[in-house]
This record gives structure tokens, C-alpha cells and sequence, in this order.
């Protein structure tokens, strides 16, 4: 018989952990608490459309449906900086103008992973299944269903069901030791649109991920099929100016007239879907063990959410498919040194990635409008281009290229120490040579 995963959430990743082991000849079965999402069920106020990258398109290539899924992604070369007087500044993510993120609708992308899981007749999904309760020692999972409880039994158990995982929850509850940590940013954000001209073409830049970067706050907006863009504001939830002090429509109006007045007449719903759209949070979770014997294990967000700076939750969770797939290939035999190798192989590197997600929240809100800032993605252009292969940008490493996350911070470490302290001995041997020849003449 061969081996049964129970997967919980049906999600992105899971949808594609579904098309890797089904391929590799398992039995699963796909659970999911929503109906199906190729039904038109999108929750409201939930960001439509993402960034995908090299990580993320690789991990579509290996199952085949990378051109399927990208026919209908739109790339975006570079950001486009909105200063307050309403000027633009265009900051291309890399010196090569062929590497670009491509903004992909999340409806049309979960669609594709799902299908491509559903072509394996070994593969089986189930909508409008709410995960209750996980038994580790017997991998059964407890659902509540439209016509009551459910108890399914398998060999294995994967929770992919997103940040607040009821499968991570069950282990919180039973496994001893298990390590937990959640922390919220101070902001949240609020899903706002700017609709198609009246055309039907793009009303900015549609090849660009555009930025409001207001120091303490900002606003992003990423381009649609449709000709719109998805507009999210990421604001304190608390202080004199913020969601809680924001109240009246008035309100609403005077702020973005005063912080984002070039994008205020591209958005004609702005009042209604300021009032109608819910306040997200922004949630980092870190936890250990992701497995528990060869019963359980986590994947994707329920193992390591990260806050949406980097573009790389998607991307992070399909890379975590590649590396559970190679080693369920290499212990076919040992599923509990499988799950091991995995957590060993990607902890380090989530946890690098919450870090490195955080610390672009900054940069984005704060540094990109400023001079000093488009400075150094000059400079960092102009070394990878002079040093190729040799000089990769942090932005870059995670960006495009496949470099484990760890390792591309701890380069770019390593790489800002060498050119800073190069620069710096430079100026000092300029300043010396200076005076050398004040003190000659």
C-alpha cells in the first residue's frame, strides 16, 4: 500500500505539495475549511495579486505549469518612488533589465497548482473541511464538515494551512518542548484599488511595483491583468495619526490628500474601501520542531510566516515543496529522518528570511526616498556589473537566484563590510594624499 498524506489547507502551497506527492506515487488527500476558491470564493480585502520570483518559478518548473501559471503574470522591472510633490523615481531591481518579479493573481495561481494536483488520480481535495484536532500517535486529523465531524486516518499529516495553522495549534498543545514565538508588527495594512482607466489600460507604470514611502508608513501598489492595480496601505494601528485615529470619511480624505495626493483621483472607491476592507496584521511566527516523529509536519506559513516585505512568503513556501519532495526522495524508506533533513535544511533559513522581511520594511518605508538610498542601488549595480559573479546584491541574492537565504545575508554582510571599508580607506588615502601636497607646496 503506498503511504497516505493527509494534507490540511489547500492553499498555494498546499495545492502544490498536493502535485509533488502525488507525483512521487502517494496517496493524498487534500483538506480545505473554504470552498473551492475556482468558484469564485475569495475572501474580501485579502491582497488578489503576488510576487513571484526565481524561487517560486523554479518550484512551478519541476511539476511543469510554470508557463501556465505565468501566462497572465505581469513583470515588474523595478520600484517606482512616489515623492509627496508627486515626482517618480524609477529604481531598477537589477542590472540586468531581464530580471524582474512578476505580479500574479492569487485566485488564478491557487486554480493552477490545485489542477495540476487534481491530474494525479491519486490525488483527491475536499473543500469545506475545517481541520479541529490533529493525533499525532495515529496521524488522524478531526474535521467539521456541513453534515457534522469526520475523523480521517492516514500515515501522515501536513499542515499547511497559513499563520494560524490548526495543525501547528495541535501540536502547540500536545508535544512537549515544542517552541513557539509570534510577533506583530505595530502596523497593519488595508487593501485599496485603483480601477482600469476608462479604456480598460493601466493608469501608472504597469511594468513596476509602485511605493509611497512616507518614513513611519507607506503604500504599495502592484498592477492586475485587469488594468488595476492592488493598492495596500501599511499604517500604525495606534497614535495620532493612524487606523484607530482615523475614523470619519473626512478623516480618510484630508490623509491621503495630504500623504498620497497623485494617487487620490486614481482611486474613486477610496471611502468605500477604506470603510468596507478589514484592518489585517502583519505576524512573524518562528517555531520548532516543524515535525513530530514521522506523524506530522509543518510547511509553508504554518512552519514560518513572514511579514510581506520581501515578496518572498509565496516563493519561501513553493521552495519548501522542492526541499520536502528531495528528501522524502532520499529516505523513501524513513519519512521521520525525511521530515528531519527538511526542518534542519530550511529552519535556518526561514528564520534569516523573517529577519531579512522586517529589515526591507524599513528600507521601503524610510530609505527609498532618499538620495543617499538610490545612491547605493547605483553603486550595488554598477559592482555586479563590473564584478560578475562576484559582487551579487542582497536584493539580487534573495531576489533572483536560488542562494539560500542564510547564506545571502551572511554575503551581503560580508560584502557591505568589504565596500564600506574599502570606500572608507579610500577617502582616507585621498584625505592623506590632500595634505600631502598642501604640506609640499
Amino acid at each position: 500500500m503506498p503511504t497516505k498524506f493527509i494534507l490540511i489547507g489547500s492553499g498555494l502551497a498546499g495545492g502544490l505539495l498536493a502535485a509533488y506527492l502525488g507525483r512521487r506515487g502517494y496517496e493524498v488527500d487534500l483538506y480545505e475549511r473554504r470552498a473551492d476558491p475556482r468558484e469564485g470564493n475569495i475572501v474580501g480585502g485579502r491582497s488578489i495579486n503576488l510576487a513571484i520570483s526565481t524561487r517560486g518559478i523554479h518550484a512551478l518548473e519541476q511539476i511543469g505549469i510554470a508557463d501556465e501559471a505565468l501566462q497572465h503574470a505581469i513583470p515588474m522591472r523595478g520600484r517606482m518612488i512616489h515623492d509627496k510633490s508627486g515626482a517618480l523615481h524609477f529604481t531598477p531591481y537589477d542590472v540586468d533589465p531581464k530580471k524582474c518579479i512578476n505580479s500574479i493573481g492569487r485566485a488564478a495561481l491557487n486554480t493552477t497548482v490545485i489542477e495540476a494536483a487534481q491530474r494525479y488520480p491519486n490525488v483527491r481535495v475536499h473543500f469545506n473541511h475545517k481541520c479541529i484536532d490533529v493525533d499525532f500517535k495515529t496521524a488522524t486529523a478531526q474535521f467539521e464538515t456541513e453534515g457534522g465531524r469526520l475523523a480521517v486516518r492516514g500515515d501522515a499529516v501536513i499542515g499547511v494551512d497559513g499563520a494560524f495553522s490548526a495543525v501547528r495549534k495541535s501540536m502547540q498543545r500536545k508535544i512537549d518542548n515544542f517552541q513557539y514565538d509570534e510577533s506583530y508588527l505595530a502596523h497593519g495594512y488595508k487593501e485599496l484599488t485603483i480601477p482600469p482607466g476608462p479604456d480598460g489600460s493601466w493608469q501608472m507604470e504597469k511594468n513596476a511595483l509602485h511605493i509611497w514611502p512616507r518614513k513611519s508608513f507607506m503604500m504599495i501598489a502592484l498592477p492586475n491583468p485587469d488594468g488595476s492595480f492592488t493598492c495596500t496601505l501599511f499604517w500604525e494601528f495606534e497614535g495620532p495619526r493612524s487606523f484607530a485615529s482615523t475614523k470619519t470619511d473626512n478623516d480618510v480624505r484630508r490623509f491621503f490628500d495630504e500623504e498620497f495626493p497623485d494617487a487620490v483621483p486614481l482611486m474613486p472607491t477610496l471611502l468605500e474601501d477604506f470603510r468596507q476592507n478589514p484592518t489585517g496584521s502583519l505576524v512573524t511566527v518562528r517555531c520548532a520542531p516543524w515535525y513530530y516523529r514521522d506523524k506530522v509536519c509543518l510547511l509553508g506559513d504554518a512552519a514560518h510566516a513572514v511579514v510581506p516585505f520581501y515578496g518572498q512568503g509565496m516563493n519561501a513556501a513553493f521552495e519548501d515543496c522542492v526541499v520536502l519532495d528531495e528528501c522524502l526522495k532520499k529516505f523513501p524508506d524513513d519519512r521521520e529522518r525525511a521530515f528531519a533533513e527538511y526542518f534542519e535544511c530550511r529552519k535556518e533559513n526561514a528564520d534569516a528570511l523573517a529577519d531579512l522581511a522586517v529589515g526591507n520594511f524599513i528600507e521601503m518605508r524610510d530609505k527609498t526616498a532618499s538620495r543617499a538610498f538610490r545612491a547605493k542601488k547605483k553603486l550595488d549595480h554598477f559592482l555586479e556589473a563590473a564584478l560578475p559573479g562576484v559582487y551579487l546584491p542582497l536584493y539580487t541574492m534573495v531576489t533572483f537566484t536560488r542562494i539560500p537565504y542564510a547564506k545571502a545575508a551572511q554575503r551581503a554582510r560580508l560584502q557591505d563590510r568589504i565596500v564600506y571599508g574599502g570606500l572608507a580607506s579610500l577617502s582616507i588615502l585621498l584625505t592623506a594624499l590632500l595634505l600631502f601636497r598642501l604640506v609640499a607646496h
